[in-house]
């Protein structure tokens, strides 16, 4: 029997990674080993710039080699960190959370948008998406001002922010949302809602996809 898909959170937040674990809660009947979170917690508390995807990527390459039980791993951070370097490491799946949301995103809207945690992160995800060739279909993306990925799935602000953000989205023509943030699992429902238009989460959209490739 093949083992767990391995979700790594590739920061440090214990916080952070009990959500995504929560998040995958209805997931797990789906595949017989379950679904594992696990974090890096020589990590950082956020992956906030790109020396923090840089030294995390060198981690996670050795969670991978430390873990061959797993039936797959999704890397649980939207800039997609380490994807590459632990896809040349393995023939079992490497799944990174912005390629499987924006995927998630385009089989229901031509064109989708994103709301990402920071300005910083705005510029990772678009290098991303142009290494993805995704860009005719990406339009904008608008960020909360720095907001902590611990905070993004309960706080009351931060979510007044993304309904902010996501209605701005929607007046520029969205037709779906991505949620920038493997933390956003719990308040996806709300802010759907709040907005009218499909809100993907990527976690979600993740797990869906892990599951397939593994059968």
């Amino acid at each position: 029997m093949l083992g767990p898909i391995l979700f790594i959170n590739p920061n440090s937040s214990e916080e952070v990674t009990q959500g995504i674990a929560e998040a995958l809660g209805p997931f797990a009947p789906a595949w017989p080993s379950g679904f594992e979170s696990v974090c890096l917690p020589d990590g950082p508390a956020t992956i906030a710039t790109d020396l923090h995807v840089a030294e995390a990527a060198t981690s996670l390459a050795r969670l991978l080699q430390d873990r061959p039980d797993a039936a797959a791993y999704v890397v649980a951070c939207f800039s997609d960190t380490g994807v590459e370097v632990m896809r040349s490491l393995t023939s079992r799946p490497v799944i990174g959370l912005q390629q499987t949301g924006i995927l998630a995103a385009l089989s229901r809207a031509d064109l989708f948008r994103i709301i990402a945690l920071s300005d910083k992160s705005r510029g990772r995800h678009r290098l991303r998406m142009c290494q993805s060739g995704v860009m005719s279909r990406f339009v904008a993306s608008l960020d909360l001002g720095g907001a902590s990925a611990e905070d993004v799935g309960h706080c009351a602000d931060t979510f007044d922010k993304s309904c902010e953000a996501g209605r701005a989205l929607v007046r520029m023509g969205a037709e779906a949302i991505v949620l920038g943030c493997a933390s956003f699992a719990p308040q996806r429902p709300r802010i759907e809602e709040a907005i009218g238009v499909p809100v993907i989460d990527p976690v979600a959209a993740a797990a869906g996809l892990a599951r397939a490739a593994c059968l």
